[in-house]
C-alpha cells in the first residue's frame, strides 16, 4: 500500500482515523509526538497549529506516497493556505471528518480542502467506519489484498 501522512489540526481525527485505517478498536489517544506505522504517519495538531513546527511537516511528508490533509466538520477555521499542495511533490488528498456531527458543516471543511489545493476529498465518519473503505482503496497498489477479500479460515 501507499505510505499516507495525516496532517490536521488537534481534534481533526487524525488518530482516530489511523485506528479506523487500521482496523482496530477506537480509543482516544492524544498524539504526543511523530507516530510511524506501516503505511500510516500520523502527526500531532500542533506541528500544523505552530510555526516553528510546521516546516518539520513537510520534511515528514517526504516519507510518504500521500498527503492526507484533514479537516473536521466542526472546526471553526482553516488553517490551510489557499493552493497550498503546489508545496508539496506528490498525491494529496483531503479528509473530512467527523461527517455525523450535527453541529458539523461538512460542506465548508470540503470548501476549505478545495481552496487548499485538495482535487481529491473524502468524507469519513472513523467511528462507524463509513468512507473508510474508499482511503483504503486509494491507497491501494497492484496485488495488495485488502482485509475484506481475505479468505476466511476452514
Amino acid at each position: 500500500m501507499k505510505k499516507i501522512i495525516l496532517i490536521g489540526r488537534s481534534e481533526a481525527g487524525k488518530t482516530t482515523l489511523t485506528q479506523a485505517l487500521k482496523g482496530e478498536t477506537i480509543t482516544y489517544k492524544k498524539t504526543q509526538y511523530i507516530n510511524y506505522f506501516d503505511v500510516i504517519i500520523d502527526t500531532p495538531g500542533e506541528y500544523l497549529q505552530t510555526a516553528r513546527l510546521g516546516s518539520a511537516l513537510a520534511l515528514y511528508s517526504y516519507e510518504a506516497d500521500v498527503v492526507g490533509l484533514l479537516a473536521s466538520s466542526t472546526e471553526p477555521y482553516s488553517l490551510y493556505p489557499p493552493n497550498i499542495t503546489c508545496m508539496v511533490n506528490r498525491d494529496v488528498i483531503g479528509i473530512v471528518t467527523k461527517i455525523d456531527d450535527e453541529k458539523g458543516n461538512v460542506k465548508q471543511a470540503a470548501k476549505w480542502l478545495e481552496l487548499a489545493g485538495c482535487k481529491t476529498i473524502f468524507y469519513v465518519n472513523s467511528k462507524t467506519g463509513e468512507g473508510v473503505a474508499d482511503i483504503l482503496e486509494y491507497l491501494r497498489e497492484p496485488g495488495d489484498v485488502m482485509p475484506w477479500e481475505k479468505e476466511a479460515p476452514n
